[in-house]
């Protein structure tokens, strides 16, 4: 084996669609699939530990950890067979516990597995078509139970055990969602699924027979003993185009052409498949995680969702929403977080969140942060740092600083720190980058990208662009060792350029084919390059021409190196072997072993050398190359090895390959001679930064400064603010306590001396009790020890009574003794007869097999003797064969060789034939192709050219059709221009005449406006008018009401006092019926209540009279201003009613004398009330008075009636003028509008006097 050895230090990157990819081993260290490997993350620490995977593995497909974080089962395709490992994550190293790879079943490979709740048995699903579901006892490799899932070639996703029951079983697909239970051998289905079939992606138990399923409708399912129980729908918030659908990066080109590897089909990727036809812009549910309040799930791209169980119910609801926040360094940052959540996992104390993604990244939160964000959605953070999610197509390292470039077809440039093992800068760009070179004071990158090749700055903080050449997907360049020149590969041409100038000093043509490697000499004055078409040419860059060349067409080559002192180049490519070099022929080949070299690189000791292959495994051998298959080989990613560099100090090697992960392995040689390089000067600490950037943060940090600054000054306010408000808070409190101290001692005072008094209380009370006890106690010792007495005698009795039966059971026992001696005694004799009689049988066949033994002896001897003879007979026959034989294999030997040269001379010549015979059908199959698109595309141009010319002549026709009715058009525009002239003529006095009465009708229309507004005006006074009269109605009613009942009240009286009057001799009884008089009549509540009257009459009556009085001047200021209104409408319209405007003012003077009268009338019946509730209260009222009230009310009355009488006739005289002046012309608009009749009114008025 090769003394060369390289350790794995640490790995970025992660393969996303493995199965149940992230989990926890405890509360610090994650475990996740990385490359070939299975990683040990330490989050605190960061350190890595790594779990190789098989020996001839070709990848992961799914994991699973056990309850109890002790065993881990890795499912992979070994050498095309499936094959489970079952790894002890407890020990250190972690160390292979079972390898299960012997199947009685068909299997093609394991997608999905899960351990029981005590680790003892283990379930794994196949793939389809035999979607057979296994139930293993793994430590002894028993199949319990087999069961086929599936008929139909659906997908089966997700299999997991009840927490809590070892023999329930859940399986979730395609159409599929099973409840099975293992009994009597057998897994059993439990539930039959009813309603339409979904598609199930994922599922979690929540509690011993309670499962949440989800879709990839976005539909989340609660089952409870396999019947659906609660069903909710997971809504798209934020609506987005096209990124519901899944952003799968397609390769565009591989970087190198490999013989197809079968590669597992992932599930996620089945996943797609299988919901492709469904509605994309619903979330689909990857991933669901249980926890102790509720569960977790993905809810679309970006997005987990928090589901709490509720109280009452056995129902979830909504608490919570994380999203994956937006990468500001991101070329798109609205797509950046759009990517599909696959996988969630708690930690062991539920305090934090990971999930890994479909772009392969993974991201934490803890759970205290979503709690926080109330309303407001949570973001994830990045567990570790942003990872690539795409092939790395190259790698480049510096001189100067401990700096790893790599950039990826996911249009990333990332760099790596390989001492500290963080991400230094990361950039994302609009195209895809194929190379990167790192200059070697780690400045300054080239990166060929697909449109140009761009140099750039590598800042504190940024990636910038400052010169940009126009070489289009440029598949190789590389800085020289000095940094003063930099190569980059076009096509078949390799150009290369100054870093001083930044001009292109030469341009190296020669390869036929696409330039796949090139390498810079020590010294740099050579340049080698290796491609396709099978040439390893060596480039002088003074001169820009080949000096050595080496063609072997057979061969398309992958990667090439050169020695330290360039004297050997070292290539690899697709014939399986690695070839040495050396002026312009190969010195050797070395078999590859069944493997294809894609990538080599030589340390700068020149003792040891790194091969990478095709299935992503590392080989390390010593140079000089040995002649057996001495190497170490590593697992290492998960497919081909892209890219191979060793940093300047030989200390670390770093692969990258299309598994998107980049590993860094540390170095050293067994032997020790001389592998370590020591640094004479450490790792530069100085980066780049522009002026302008420069300006700006120290602009930036002045203002911070000043901001400071103004922030103490309020600081220190506040502070002395706080500062005053505090001691005069610390002076009240002070105050307050100093007074709750001298009450709580007064308290304190009392409570001693009710202390003092409840002990003497107390040592009374327990003296008689004391007293008490001992009386008790002295009756209680005499009735116990009488007890005691009688137990005594009782207890004698029943001793005796036990000394009786002691006696008999002793003579029962000498019995049996006696009885046991004799029949002892019997059987001993019995059986020593029978031993003497199996003594003499046992002597008897000793004899025999002594005379059997001596007889064989003898025979053995003769056989031995005859065999002796027979093999000395067989020797020299056989001696003399072997000469001969070996006479005969020395003519074949020398007759086979000539043949083989033959042979091989022949199979070359073959090779190159079939070789060429390969490259010319390739041409011809291309040139059929070109000839057959071309072809197609004449065809297509030829129906265009037709469909255009039908097109052509039906818009002619259609052209001439126009053009006739064009003309005709033309001549009926001059008939109907006429026409227009003419009719123009006979309009323009029309028009006039239309002017004028438009201006007519505006006049009359707002001449009608100002009327309308009288008429409204004077209605809404003829409406309070007749509230008014309604009102004085109703109190008229009432009055008369009360009248009616004091008249009958005095008619009583009147009775009453007439039969007292018949007892005027008699004082006596006189006085008794006067008292009972004044009791019936007169009580104190009428006193009080006509006192009462008194009063409430004098307010409503003030109170009537304000309001009136108000009304007066509102009706006078309303009287005003209609008068200044009408005023100016009769200025402006005539004034020849000057004369009817002054007899109009006479009138209302006039009205308000009658409105005047009719107020001192009310009031003078209010009087009148006044004054009745006076008479009432009077013992003996006079008839006269009595007699003259309603004389006095009927005199109001007449006096009412005719006030109404002449309002009516002025009313009526009023209308005659109006209607007078409508018939003067320019009134005639009024005709429409009416004034209420008269008659109507006339019969109201009648109404309200009545």
């Amino acid at each position: 084996m090769s003394a060369v050895v390289a350790q794995t230090l640490h790995v970025f990157g992660l393969r996303s669609h493995v199965a149940n990819n992230i989990f926890y081993f405890d509360e610090q260290i994650i475990v996740f699939p990385s490359g070939n490997h299975c990683v040990k993350y330490n989050v605190d620490q960061k350190w890595q530990k790594f779990i190789p995977g098989s020996d001839k593995s070709q990848g992961m497909l799914a994991l699973s950890i056990s309850p109890n974080r002790r065993y881990l089962a890795i499912s992979e395709t070994v050498q095309e067979k499936p094959a489970i490992t079952i790894y002890e994550l407890s020990s250190i190293p972690c160390r292979k516990r079972k390898v299960l790879n012997n199947f009685d079943f068909q299997v093609q490979k394991f997608i999905s597995m899960a351990f029981s709740p005590d680790s003892k048995y283990l379930l794994a699903q196949t793939s389809p078509p035999e979607s057979n579901l296994v139930y293993w006892l793994w430590e002894k490799q028993k199949v319990m139970a087999i069961v086929t899932i599936d008929t139909q070639n659906n997908p089966v996703y997700q299999v997991s055990f009840s927490p809590q029951d070892n023999t329930q079983v859940c399986v979730t697909g395609n159409g599929m969602f099973k409840l099975l239970r293992f009994a009597e051998g057998t897994l059993k289905q439990t539930n039959f699924h009813r309603g339409e079939p979904q598609n199930y992606l994922a599922h979690t138990w929540v509690a011993d027979d309670q499962i949440v399923v989800g879709t990839d409708t976005g539909k989340l399912f609660l089952f409870e003993s396999g019947d659906q129980r609660w069903e909710t729908s997971i809504m798209v918030k934020e609506p987005t185009d096209g990124s519901k659908s899944l952003d799968v990066i397609q390769e565009s080109e591989s970087l190198i052409e490999f013989p197809p590897v079968s590669s597992p089909l992932p599930s996620y990727e089945q996943m797609v498949a299988a919901s492709s036809h469904s509605q994309m812009s619903m979330p689909q549910v990857f991933a669901i995680a249980a926890y102790s309040k509720g569960f977790a799930c993905s809810a679309g791209p970006g997005r987990v969702l928090l589901f709490e169980k509720m109280e009452e119910k056995d129902f979830y609801r909504e608490s919570r929403e994380i999203r994956i926040p937006v990468d500001p360094q991101s070329n798109d940052p609205s797509q950046s977080d759009k990517q599909d959540i696959l996988c969630l996992c708690f930690s062991p104390s539920e305090e934090t969140l990971v999930a890994s993604t479909s772009k392969n990244q993974l991201y934490s939160i803890t759970m205290s942060l979503t709690e926080i964000s109330k309303g407001e959605p949570a973001h994830f953070e990045y567990l570790m740092y942003p990872l690539h999610s795409a092939p790395i197509t190259g790698l480049a390292t510096c001189i100067r600083k401990p700096l790893i470039a790599t950039c990826s077809l996911d249009r990333s440039i990332r760099l790596w720190n390989y001492e500290t093992n963080t991400l230094e800068l990361f950039k994302e760009y609009q195209e895809e980058a194929y190379s990167i070179s790192l200059h070697p004071s780690g400045h300054f990158i080239v990166v060929g990208f697909a449109d140009k090749l761009r140099l750039m700055n590598l800042l504190i903080d940024d990636i910038r662009s400052f010169k940009e050449y126009s070489v289009r997907g440029c598949r190789e360049c590389s800085f020289s060792n000095g940094g003063h020149l930099f190569a980059a590969v076009n096509g078949n041409v390799i150009h290369v350029y100054t870093t001083t100038s930044l001009e292109n000093i030469s341009n190296l043509k020669g390869h036929t084919g696409k330039i796949r490697s090139i390498v810079w000499n020590a010294d740099d004055s050579k340049l080698i390059s290796g491609g396709t078409d099978g040439a390893v040419y060596e480039w002088n860059l003074s001169t820009g021409k080949r000096e050595t060349e080496c063609v072997l067409k057979s061969c398309s080559y992958n990667c090439v190196t050169v020695s330290p002192d360039a004297k050997i180049i070292f290539a690899v490519g697709s014939d399986h072997t690695l070839k040495e070099i050396a002026d312009s022929s190969i010195l050797r080949e070395i078999s590859a072993f069944d493997v294809t070299y894609t990538a080599i690189v030589i340390s700068h000791s020149g003792r040891m050398m790194f091969v990478g292959t095709s299935v992503g495994t590392i080989r390390a051998m010593k140079y000089p190359l040995p002649l057996q298959k001495e190497f170490n080989e590593y697992q290492a990613h998960a497919g081909p090895i892209t890219k191979m560099l060793l940093t300047f100090d030989d200390q670390f090697l770093l692969t990258a390959a299309e598994d998107g992960c980049l590993f860094t392995w540390k170095v050293f040689d067994k032997d020790g001679r001389g592998i370590k390089r020591e640094r004479e000067v450490g790792f530069a600490e100085e980066v780049l930064v522009t002026k302008t950037d420069m300006e700006e943060k120290a602009q930036v940090m002045l203002e911070l400064k000043t901001r400071v600054e103004e922030l103490k000054m309020e600081n220190e306010y506040q502070l002395r603010l706080k500062d005053i408000n505090y001691s005069e808070k610390i002076k009240e409190l002070t105050d307050k306590f100093i007074q709750e101290m001298e009450s709580l001692k007064t308290k304190n005072q009392v409570l001693r001396t009710e202390k003092e008094k409840q002990d003497v209380y107390h040592r009374e009370h327990i003296e008689d009790l004391l007293d008490k006890q001992s009386r008790e106690l002295q009756d209680l010792e005499c009735c116990n020890n009488q007890k005691l007495l009688l137990e005594y005698e009782k207890y004698q009795e029943l001793q005796l009574k036990s000394q009786r039966m002691q006696e008999e059971y002793e003579k029962q026992l000498r019995d049996n003794d006696e009885t046991k001696s004799q029949a002892l005694e019997e059987l001993t004799e019995f059986y020593e007869a029978k031993l003497q009689e199996k003594t003499t049988l046992l002597e008897e066949a000793q004899e025999d097999v002594r005379q059997q033994l001596r007889e064989f002896e003898e025979t053995k001897k003769q056989i031995e003797e005859d065999e002796d003879r027979e093999i000395q007979d067989i020797k020299t026959k056989y001696e003399k064969k072997l000469r001969d034989e070996k006479e005969s294999n020395l003519r074949l030997k020398g007759e086979t060789g000539i043949m083989r040269k033959k042979f091989s001379s022949l199979q070359k010549e073959i090779e190159e034939r079939t070789n060429d015979i390969e490259t010319l059908k390739g041409e011809q199959m291309k040139l059929q192709g070109v000839i057959k698109s071309l072809e197609k595309d004449i065809q297509g141009l030829k129906r265009e050219i037709q469909e255009r010319d039908e097109t052509i002549q039906d818009k002619e026709k259609r052209i001439y059709d126009l053009k006739k009715k064009n003309q005709e058009l033309g001549k009926f525009k001059f008939v109907l221009d006429y026409k227009i002239k003419e009719l123009k003529k006979q309009i323009e006095p029309r028009e006039n005449e239309i002017r004028v009465m438009k201006e007519q009708i505006q006049e009359m229309e707002a001449e009608l406006e100002n009327f309308c507004k009288q008429n409204t005006q004077l209605e809404l006074n003829i409406t309070e008018l007749w509230q008014k009269l309604r009102a004085t109605d109703q109190e008229m009613l009432r009055e008369r009401q009360k009248e009616r009942d004091l008249e009958a009240l005095v008619k009583r009286f009147k009775t009453d006092l007439h039969n007292c009057v018949a007892y005027i001799q008699e004082p006596r009884l006189l006085k008794e019926k006067v008292r009972g008089l004044f009791e019936k009549y007169v009580q104190r509540a009428d006193m009080v209540e006509i006192a009462g009257l008194n009063t409430d009459l004098q307010q409503e009556y003030t109170r009537q009279r304000e309001h009136l009085e108000r009304n007066l001047a509102t009706l006078k200021k309303k009287v005003v201003k209609e008068g200044e209104l009408h005023r100016t409408d009769y200025v402006r319209i005539m004034q020849e009613n000057v004369s009817l405007i002054q007899e109009i003012n006479e009138l209302r003077r006039e009205l308000k004398f009658t409105r005047s009268q009719v107020y001192d009338l009310e009031a003078a019946l209010k009087l009148t009330k006044k004054v009745r509730p006076q008479e009432v209260s009077e013992t003996e009222p006079s008839r006269d008075m009595l007699s003259t009230a309603p004389t006095a009310r009927l005199n109001e009355q007449e006096e009412t009636g005719r006030i109404i009488e002449m309002q009516r006739l002025e009313i009526q005289r009023l209308r005659d003028q109006i209607q007078e002046q409508e018939q003067v012309t320019g009134f005639h608009a009024l005709a429409g509008v009416r004034l209420p009749s008269l008659s109507n009114s006339e019969v109201d008025l009648e109404v309200k006097t009545n």
